[in-house]
């Protein structure tokens, strides 16, 4: 059974306007709930192709039952600890005449010393049964980095593959645990390791010193320029899919679930970079943050491409 552990669950609520005019009231042409929150969105995406999962993290109040019932639809089972606080709702700008979006987030959850203790001993039953482990987001209040330290090196003390997404500060936090996999965005890489990412070649170089200092696989993801693999032996170039992008919310999500599918069932990460990026494509799609459609991944997973590459 794939876990995923999302400490800081998220409702995402996606507005779509025509154009964004300051000081003046703006009236949504549509307005829709998803989920948010990077390992939930894994679980909830895996889900609709199938792929049951097992999703703990920190909930509360009448948030947390929305985002429980979202996942249920999409055969996940979800099991939260109640901490206090709310679970947070993050607010999507999708403004379609000027064709960019903006994420206004939240942090709402609070997580005492006992509900840590909670969560990390649901975590550890959990990981008796686990094919693989994906965790990442950010933290609520109450929980500091370290906490993504211990989760990883408890997954794999078991010998449990782990996918891990995060920003600065978790991301550097966590690497130093060595997940199998880390699936960084351009930004997120050059807050890492302090310096612009602006061109697939200084994507690559990133890459490339992510694997020497941490020992770590970097899956990164470049928005519209696709997407580039570095691994120890070899390097794929991820070509982007000729798609009318409705919404890019969750796609990177979209990755993650691909190479976590891959690290369960002990497939080639080739395998998982394909089903991944089919699914970050799927998404794009659709309004909502990592929403998507079997059927639309099942289309576009025949046309993802691996290039190899070499600066």
């Amino acid at each position: 059974m794939i876990v995923s552990l999302t400490a800081n669950t998220t409702l995402d609520q996606s507005l779509f306007i025509s154009r964004f005019v300051p000081n003046r009231t703006i009236r949504a042409s549509r307005s829709l709930f998803s989920l948010g929150g990077k390992p939930t969105d894994a679980s909830w995406i895996l889900g609709e192709i199938g792929v049951p999962s097992l999703a703990l993290g920190c909930a509360a109040g009448s948030t947390a039952r929305r985002v429980e019932a979202l996942l249920h639809r999409k055969g996940v089972t979800p099991d939260f600890i109640e901490v206090d606080g709310e679970t947070r709702i993050n607010t999507v700008i999708v403004v379609e005449e000027e064709g960019w979006q903006t994420t206004i987030t939240t942090n709402t959850l609070e997580v005492q010393l006992h509900h840590r203790a909670a969560l990390l001993a649901r975590y550890a039953a959990a990981l008796e049964t686990a094919s693989a482990v994906v965790l990442g987001g950010t933290l609520p209040k109450g929980l500091e980095p370290d906490f993504y330290v211990e989760t990883i090196r408890m997954a794999k003390a078991k010998g449990i593959p782990v996918a891990f997404d995060a920003a600065e500060p978790n991301l550097s936090a966590g690497l130093s645990a060595q997940p199998d996999y880390i699936k960084p965005n351009r930004d997120e890489l050059s807050d890492l390791l302090g310096r612009a990412i602006d061109t697939v070649e200084q994507a690559y170089a990133a890459g490339r010193e992510v694997l020497e200092r941490w020992g770590v696989s970097p899956i990164i993801t470049l928005g519209g320029d696709g997407g580039l693999a570095v691994l120890p032996d070899r390097a794929y170039r991820i070509p982007p899919l000729p798609i009318q992008v409705v919404s890019p919310s969750g796609a990177g999500d979209g990755v993650l679930a691909g190479i976590t599918h891959a690290l369960a069932h002990r497939t080639p990460i080739e395998e998982g970079l394909r089903l991944g990026f089919a699914c970050a494509a799927a998404v794009c799609l659709m309004p909502g943050t990592a929403d998507c459609r079997r059927e639309d991944v099942e289309r576009l997973l025949p046309l993802v491409e691996l290039h190899p590459y070499a600066p």
